[in-house]
């Protein structure tokens, strides 16, 4: 179907707006649909309308239908995630599905396959389905919730020591699926005084989700060592894990953490996706500029690139988006990391193991002799690593690897700490990059508003601060309003960056030990932007908050 086509012949848009619409949709990592109706160019029913009398196909926005999850279910998230349908009515022979591509005719004969139903599709806008999606995970925290009720009272009536009865098993891998469904990067278990807490981490922000009693909390436990073949009576000391487990027909890796606490050990999960996913640089959210500075120094086949920022920041994704642009059969690309989070084809992959000896440096050396092309060294730690990479990033290797500073220009004194000297990292540093992620608003709830003069103060200051220079209209920023599609107003992340590409005039620079703030100086005069402005510019588009933005970078 071609909404373009149609908006222009009725003159909701010009090809040239169209154009710059698609483009900006791109940057944000959102659909055409989803920016027309935010930006309120047009109505969700509107386009759906000019849909039903262009293809003679029935619209339907699922916004105001209540699927009854029973009915959702009969397609599986995997399929409905994939496809972009749902199931949201039937009878006793048809099933009525809103299709984001209703002329998907083998989508049509699979599913009517699969379920034995005749198959009734409707169209549906991208906003419509993302919101159905939220009948799977209400179908879902409603079994979880009935589990552990039930199961709470089981204990009372079987008795606290014959936990063999109950269904642990079940709670929890629905502890799990419902985490996954979520989005959720973390699962947190946690002994109180009576009782223990589930916390999922979502956009980077911990959610309380469910209560266990202690004894449900102690058999929960012993499940996830007996998965991430752990020690089960071993309560003293930290374990650490790892297992798969399939989830809605998708491989997914659980990294466990067990530690002792007063009331007990906390268990932290880290949900990984067996594979990487497939990103491109442009939708991480990189600006134009960046994007093609960025581009510009992978294609290189020697030098360094280093990803700087704190934990959680994103920096394995922008590492892993790297490699998987560079990677092809020509070059051979070896990686040593901490850990392996995401497997992908065609690379060698290493795990440290400090225990035996493989460190990054020993594990960077043995790979050195492996005739490697490129590099990617997980985390630059300490002297002996730093001296390695530099070393292999002059002799015909392009090395990436990360380092914790709080800006991209930090990552300059950082490796000069370390000891290498100034003229082997003016000659091998191409690139540096300094990233947090910030949440994006919920388009379905985000809403105009005025700064308020608090907020403003704050803001100046530490503009003034970082010597950031920006004007913008108070009264036409955005905000996290709340819905029953969004955790808090705030639906996904996206990265907030400092990109300095290091040329001739900035090697030169750090070659001659010159002050780091007049390299950084050049730095702006050459384009680089500080991630504050970076986020600030995200917010004037409506792309995040400033108060998401200050709370990610201010100091």
């Amino acid at each position: 179907m071609d909404i373009k086509e149609l908006l222009i012949e009725n003159n909701y848009l010009t090809p040239q707006q169209y154009e710059a619409l698609e483009q900006k949709a791109k940057q944000i990592s959102s659909s055409i649909d989803e920016l027309l109706i935010s930006q309120n160019i047009i109505t969700e029913d509107q386009l759906g309308a000019l849909i039903e009398k262009k293809y003679s196909i029935p619209f339907i926005n699922l916004s105001n239908v209540a699927i009854n999850p029973e009915i959702i279910k009969i397609i599986p998230e995997k399929t409905s995630l994939t496809k972009k349908i749902v199931a949201f009515e039937k009878t006793v022979s048809t099933l009525k599905i809103g299709m984001v591509n209703p002329r998907d005719i083998n989508t049509i004969e699979f599913i009517k396959k699969g379920t034995g139903y005749n198959i009734d599709p409707y169209y549906i806008t991208e906003k419509s389905f993302y919101e159905a999606l939220k009948f799977y995970k209400t179908s879902i925290k409603e079994e979880l919730k009935d589990l552990i009720e039930k199961t709470t009272k089981d204990v009372k009536n079987i008795g606290e020591n014959d936990t063999e009865a109950l269904p642990i098993i079940k709670i929890t891998d629905k502890i799990f699926e419902y985490a996954n469904t979520m989005g959720a990067s973390d699962i947190h278990i946690e002994p109180q005084e009576k009782d223990a807490i589930i916390r999922y981490r979502i956009d980077g922000i911990l959610h309380d989700q469910a209560t266990l009693s202690t004894h449900i909390y102690q058999a929960v436990i012993a499940r996830i060592k007996i998965l991430a073949n752990l020690k089960i009576d071993e309560h003293r000391l930290p374990q650490d894990g790892r297992f798969k487990t399939k989830i809605n027909d998708l491989d997914i890796s659980f990294r466990v953490s067990i530690m002792p606490v007063y009331y007990g050990e906390v268990v932290v999960a880290r949900l990984l996706e067996s594979s990487a996913k497939e990103y491109s640089l442009d939708v991480l959210g990189f600006t134009d500029r960046d994007l093609s500075v960025v581009s510009d120094s992978i294609k290189k086949t020697v030098g360094m690139i280093l990803v700087t920022g704190p934990t959680g920041s994103g920096k394995s994704t922008t590492l892993y988006t790297m490699l998987s642009l560079v990677n092809n059969p020509e070059v051979n690309i070896d990686t040593i990391e901490d850990p392996i989070e995401y497997s992908m084809t065609r690379i060698n992959q290493t795990q440290i193991a400090p225990q035996i000896g493989l460190t990054f440096a020993s594990g960077l050396r043995a790979f050195l002799r492996q005739d490697p092309d490129i590099l990617m060294v997980g985390e630059i730690r300490d002297n002996e690593t730093a001296d390695i990479a530099v070393n292999a990033a002059m002799t015909g290797h392009l090395v990436l690897s990360t380092l914790h500073t709080n800006n991209a220009i930090g990552a300059i004194p950082r490796l000069l700490d370390m000891g290498v000297e100034p003229f082997l990292v003016s000659s091998t540093l191409n690139l540096i990059i300094a990233q947090r992620l910030v949440r994006k608003l919920c388009n379905s709830c985000k809403e105009k508003y005025t700064l308020d003069k608090k907020l403003l103060a704050v803001l100046k200051s530490q503009m003034t601060k970082m010597g950031i220079s920006i004007n913008f209209d108070v009264k036409n920023l955005f905000k996290a309003k709340g819905c029953q599609y969004c955790s808090n107003g705030y639906k996904g992340r996206i990265g907030i960056y400092e990109v300095i590409e290091v040329d001739d005039i900035i090697k030169g620079m750090i070659s001659r030990n010159e002050n780091i703030n007049e390299i950084e100086k050049i730095a702006k005069k050459n384009g680089m932007t500080l991630m504050m402005e970076d986020g600030i510019k995200k917010a004037m588009n409506g792309i995040t908050s400033i108060e998401e933005v200050l709370r990610v970078t201010k100091e």
